[in-house]
């Protein structure tokens, strides 16, 4: 562990003003520890404790924000409805070495006048970034705005979310922003399913559908290490997300890091979107390598 390690506390501090919350990092950089950061939307799962679990350890101090951020969502999703549980959240963070948890207000995240917007192209374009008009660019600016306030030595991200991490590392490349990325391994519920907030959303019967994201992806990892190419792949986890009562936005194999058709022997990633009942999930799978694309 870098800097010094010094006493933990057992519960964290929430601070709402991002100029205060800035203020503690600088003074807790400045005196030599390094920073980790773990940038959430509140309703905190497992998923969520892996990645502050991994910056407990392999950082001095831990911040956690847990802010429902309103421009990432389309006008007909889920904002209102989105679970705020603030207290519950703390409690789930308690002993886990979380020095500070930023909670700020949408007024001083995005203050009445502001008129800021970052746009991103690239891994932004197709897939989420296609389904949801504006969504990318509200990520990247309040994930800027978060670096902002909450200036760290490293942020951590799930890969669950994989199209976004790849928009905020090219956010922070193209910017020049001074913090490392890491991506964390997706956690998942004993049967399979990736571990998200929108779970709670699935009536009894869509839960049960609901492992048909990971088993589509299993599929797709078997075949492609039976030699399959990707338009076979792709066939597969539509037909069994179909079978399963799914409805497929889409399922596809791309490059891994910049999403786009495979093309020689890039790393590939399996990526599956759909619905259920009202419920969207969006899930993912790294393949291994192999020489060309099948």
């Amino acid at each position: 562990m870098a800097g010094t390690t010094g006493e933990r506390p057992a519960t964290a501090r929430v601070i709402a003003e991002p100029a205060a919350m800035r203020a503690e990092i600088l003074t807790a950089r400045a005196a030599g520890r390094r920073i980790g950061f773990v940038p959430t939307m509140g309703a905190l799962h497992a998923g969520h404790v892996s990645l502050v679990d991994r910056a407990a350890a392999e950082c001095d101090d831990v911040a956690v924000s847990i802010f429902v951020n309103p421009t990432q969502f389309g006008p007909h999703e889920d904002y209102a409805d989105y679970p705020r549980t603030l207290e519950a959240d703390a409690e789930t963070l308690r002993d886990r070495h979380v020095r500070w948890i930023f909670a700020p207000e949408a007024e001083s995240i995005y203050p009445p006048d502001w008129a800021t917007r970052i746009m991103i192209d690239g891994p932004a374009r197709r897939f989420e970034g296609e389904i949801r008009p504006g969504h990318f660019s509200g990520v990247a600016t309040v994930v800027c705005r978060l670096f902002l306030a909450v200036p760290a030595d490293v942020a951590y991200f799930g890969a669950k979310d994989w199209q976004q991490t790849l928009v905020v590392k090219r956010m922070v490349r193209d910017l020049g922003l001074p913090i490392e990325v890491a991506v964390c391994p997706t956690v998942r519920e004993p049967d399979g399913l990736a571990m998200s907030s929108r779970n709670a959303y699935l009536s009894p019967a869509d839960r049960s559908r609901a492992t048909a994201l990971a088993e589509s992806l299993a599929l797709a990892e078997q075949m492609w290490i039976a030699g399959d190419g990707p338009t076979a792949l792709e066939r597969a986890m539509r037909d069994h997300l179909g079978s399963r009562g799914v409805t497929v936005d889409y399922a596809a194999v791309v490059d891994s890091e910049s999403l786009e058709p495979l093309a020689g022997a890039a790393t590939a990633v399996a990526l599956v979107a759909g619905r259920l009942g009202s419920t969207r999930l969006i899930d993912n799978r790294q393949l291994p390598p192999r020489r060309g694309t099948g």
